[in-house]
């Protein structure tokens, strides 16, 4: 008979500061919404909605805008209250992925409907590592 042992190795979320946490999480999030976008497109998507391109540049303005207002607000905001960050965790990545449904609403391929809600969905980590991290450092010290 075997007993189910709790594991031994979890991955650390690191103590991060406010620019590390914004800006640090802005650019991993690009780079892998463009790995997405790059699978998409290698997987027959066109990015097309209503005659309008909306790739690369739109997978980088999308990426970076969304990221740069909520995790910058709650960056400034963890000044004043640090439990700030934990909202920002939950209802980032509850708008990240509530707006999968205007993606799948809007008029895309198939492949390319895939690769812009996997990208909504790469937001969540980025968002909770991001903010998690910010709070690890602001309730260390």
């Amino acid at each position: 008979m075997s007993v189910a042992q709790p594991a031994d190795r979890v991955l650390p979320i690191p103590a991060l500061n406010r620019p590390t946490a914004v800006f640090g999480g802005i650019a991993v999030a690009l780079v892998l919404n463009l790995i997405v976008w790059l699978i998409g497109a290698a997987a027959g998507g066109e990015f097309i909605s209503e005659g309008e391109s909306v790739a690369p540049g739109g997978v980088i303005v999308m990426s970076i805008v969304p990221l740069l207002i909520g995790l910058g607000a709650a960056a400034l905001l963890s000044y004043k209250w640090v439990a700030v960050l934990r909202v920002a965790a939950v209802v980032g990545s509850l708008l990240a992925l509530g707006t999968i449904a205007l993606t799948i609403a809007a008029d895309f391929d198939t492949a390319s409907t895939v690769a812009l809600s996997l990208m909504h969905v790469v937001l969540v980590p980025v968002i909770v590592v991001a903010t998690e991290g910010l709070h690890r450092k602001l309730t260390r010290s």
